[in-house]
């Protein structure tokens, strides 16, 4: 699966990303998502495959693209017998999250990305959307620091396998009112609390590569996301665990659903029977086969963002494959239709 969508995830997010920056610092979130939405669904279904949405936009009714169950790639369209015999493809699941960051696009601030996951049929929990309590450390802390211990202790654990003073812990917590508690039991322990406003798959993923400093992800944020920064986070080795928030109580805002007991018949009716079920990388992402692909729109701690310049664009990607076991950054350079003067190496 790799050696045959590995460039193209590639140019699927990066589309995506170029689509999306070009409204960067303009004010308008829901453009910016709109057109990375729709550069992402073109491109991906010009790719040979038999996909499926299983994270997306939004149920049907609400998203007209990308939205959960949608079948995406040139062999679901309806006159795909004309190009290849769509029972010979394997059929994949794909996480998708076309400008996650849309306010740090709008406001053009750093850490937006387009970013997906694929895996074999079933290979991705098809998680509600709904909010995840989220754990997330470096490879030395795997299976060493667990979402039901308390901050404190995590960061002692994180402290001894990582060999470093917690005082020189980073910390990343999205700035939520949900949070103040956990931001102070941080600080109290002696870590530093980076905040973020939004787009916390780069943070996640942050943690499973040296030299970012941030050494640990916190808090509750959106659970679709927790799936695709799993999806990563195995295939990097780290540590990542998730539990579903069902009570609009603990989330204070944003939580969809009509109540506590409403979003717990919608989890059974998932044949999400354990609603207080923690999910580890593994099970949030199954498969044989997890591949993870992301483009930076604004610079974040991972990438650079799109850069414009006359007659093309040049972006920073990143793959990661749990088949290969790589970590990939792709630096390319696009020309479109009107040829630059020079092409755009510095």
């Amino acid at each position: 699966m790799e050696n045959t969508l590995g460039l193209e995830i590639i140019e699927v997010v990066e589309q995506a990303a170029i689509a999306s920056a070009r409204w960067m610092g303009k004010g308008e979130k829901n453009t910016a998502d709109e057109v990375a939405v729709e550069a992402m669904r073109e491109r991906m279904n010009k790719i040979y495959m038999r996909g499926r949405i299983v994270i997306g936009e939004g149920e049907r009714d609400d998203a007209p693209m990308l939205y959960i169950g949608e079948e995406v790639g040139i062999c679901s369209q309806p006159d795909a017998k004309n190009f290849c015999n769509p029972d010979e493809l394997i059929e994949i699941d794909i996480a998708v999250d076309p400008c996650e960051g849309t306010n740090l696009v709008a406001y053009g601030q750093p850490g937006s990305m387009a970013v997906l996951a694929i895996s074999q049929k079933g290979g991705l929990f098809a998680a509600p959307d709904f909010y995840m309590k989220k754990l997330a450390a470096p490879p030395a802390a795997k299976g060493k620091v667990d979402i039901n211990k308390s901050a404190t202790e995590n960061l002692k654990i994180l402290s001894e396998a990582l060999d470093r003073g917690i005082d020189e812990l980073v910390v990343v917590v999205m700035k939520r009112e949900r949070h103040n508690d956990l931001i102070k039991e941080i600080r109290d322990a002696g870590a530093r609390v980076q905040l973020i406003s939004d787009g916390d798959v780069g943070a996640a993923i942050s943690c499973g590569f040296a030299g970012t400093n941030i050494h640990a992800l916190m808090g509750i944020g959106a659970a679709p996301e927790g799936v695709i920064s799993a999806a990563a986070m195995r295939a990097l080795g780290g540590h990542f665990q998730g539990q579903l928030i069902y009570d609009p109580a603990i989330v204070k805002t944003g939580l969809i659903g009509e109540s506590k007991q409403a979003n717990l018949d919608r989890l059974k009716s998932m044949n999400i029977n354990d609603p207080d079920k923690v999910y580890d990388a593994h099970e949030l992402a199954s498969g044989e086969t997890v591949l993870f692909a992301a483009c930076g729109i604004t610079t974040g701690n991972l990438m650079q963002g799109v850069r414009f310049f006359q007659g093309g664009a040049r972006t920073q990607s990143l793959v990661i494959s749990n088949q290969s076991r790589t970590a990939r950054f792709v630096d390319t350079i696009h020309m479109f239709d009107k040829q630059p003067k020079e092409l755009q190496l510095h």
